[in-house]
């Protein structure tokens, strides 16, 4: 089945809410109403996967400045080549994995608003990327939990994923992320449950990357309140899964989803780049976007 969404862009969706393949469009030559069809897509299903592009890094860099503002390639970690400082290489013969489950950045005050992802070396098997609905997510969950998430904060600390690297391999000076040089990395706070702010819409924001503990628990009661969402939020229920292809690029809301790249490939090498457009600061029910 197949879902027209504007003129010349169609949607193959994945699941009933969440996660999409956008059908016959061409990244590299899609006019300004469609990839505005495109951004639309992207808040209401979250995720959106487009075969046979024909993307360089300055496709990729160009795509991403029609979509919105970018920021550099990471905090701390620097871009892929001088020429292209906002390209964030996820290659697997530096250590670059992401087999745990995380939502993008979400260790410093603005946390990326999306992120664009690249197949540049695929191994032969094996490499695939699983997303989570945090919107989904928090509307599946009990009434009474959902009122504890509401009132909740929880803490952001990237020193355990990137602190020896900025202290070691950046000698202390990461990037400018948000227009300051990032020297150290300050655990953020941010609400358990994030209001979308342009739908309005909840969903759990906490992963298991990033979020160190719950403001104002004890550290049990933190670490259940967190092994509970977070059991919630990877519920088969609430995932979609990516087999990638060479040509492939991924698309996907920062603010409502958590995204997981299996590590099963052995010594096969797998190479992703990634570009984050500049997002604003998280706020939760009852509160003002600040």
């Amino acid at each position: 089945m197949t879902t027209p969404t504007a003129e010349r862009l169609t949607l193959r969706p994945l699941g009933p809410h969440f996660g999409a393949e956008v059908e016959g469009l061409d990244l590299a030559t899609a006019t300004d109403e469609e990839l505005a069809a495109v951004r639309a897509a992207l808040v209401d299903r979250k995720v959106l996967f487009f075969r046979d592009q024909r993307l360089d890094d300055d496709g990729q860099v160009a795509l991403g400045r029609r979509l919105g503002e970018l920021t550099a390639s990471h905090p701390v970690v620097g871009g892929v080549d001088e020429a292209h400082p906002e390209i964030y290489a996820l290659d697997s013969a530096d250590n670059g994995f992401a087999d745990v489950w995380h939502t993008d950045v979400t260790f410093m005050p603005r946390p990326p608003l999306g992120s664009i992802l690249r197949a540049v070396v695929l191994p032969p098997t094996g490499g695939d990327t699983s997303w989570a609905d945090a919107q989904l997510a928090y509307d599946s969950l009990s009434e009474p939990v959902k009122e504890l998430a509401d009132r909740l904060t929880a803490v952001h600390d990237g020193n355990r994923e990137f602190g020896y690297y900025l202290a070691q391999r950046r000698g202390g000076k990461g990037n400018v992320w948000d227009g300051e040089l990032v020297t150290r990395l300050e655990p953020v706070e941010h609400p358990v449950v994030r209001v979308h702010p342009e739908t309005g819409r909840k969903g759990i924001f906490v992963n298991p990357g990033f979020t160190s503990h719950i403001v104002g628990l004890s550290e049990a009661e933190s670490r259940a309140v967190l092994d509970l969402l977070y059991a919630h939020l990877t519920k088969p229920e609430h995932i979609v899964r990516h087999r990638w292809r060479i040509g492939d690029v991924a698309m996907w809301d920062n603010r409502s989803t958590a995204h997981y790249a299996n590590r099963d490939y052995g010594d096969a090498h797998r190479v992703m780049h990634r570009i984050t457009l500049r997002g604003d600061r998280p706020f939760g029910p009852g509160r003002t976007d600040g």
